[in-house]
């Protein structure tokens, strides 16, 4: 049979697209092989979005675990200031407010948002 003679999408011709194959096939060799320098070595990527879904939801209920004891210790310390205090329920308004804002900056510290307070030592350095 004979060669055929009519060029493809490319404009090669049967010879030339043969061709083209081996230097495609010797082209992706040379780049996997520069990814596989590149790409970290410890690094084994996982199939799917399955990597990293428990990391990502032990993180959430850490974060929102945090929010929720700070709004509760603050509501419970206003709870007790009001019943021993007899202020019903500025009490109770006032630090279920703070505990909402303790909260808050516990989530934002947590999450890497917000530096940590640095602590000074007596003589005024830092630790």
């Amino acid at each position: 049979m004979a060669e055929d003679k009519r060029p493809d999408e490319t404009g090669r011709t049967g010879q030339e697209q043969v061709g083209s194959d081996a230097d495609f096939e010797r082209r992706r060799r040379e780049l996997d092989a520069r990814l596989s320098a590149l790409r970290p070595a410890g690094k084994v990527e996982a199939d799917g979005p399955r990597s990293g879904g428990m990391t990502g939801m032990g993180k959430a209920l850490r974060l929102s675990s945090e929010f929720i004891a700070g709004v509760v210790v603050g509501a419970v310390i206003g709870w007790f200031v009001d019943q021993v205090a007899g202020t019903s329920p500025w009490g109770l308004i006032v630090f279920l407010l703070l505990g909402f804002a303790a909260g808050v900056l516990n989530v934002m510290r947590s999450a890497g948002v917000v530096a940590e307070h640095p602590v000074r030592t007596p003589d005024g350095d830092r630790d």
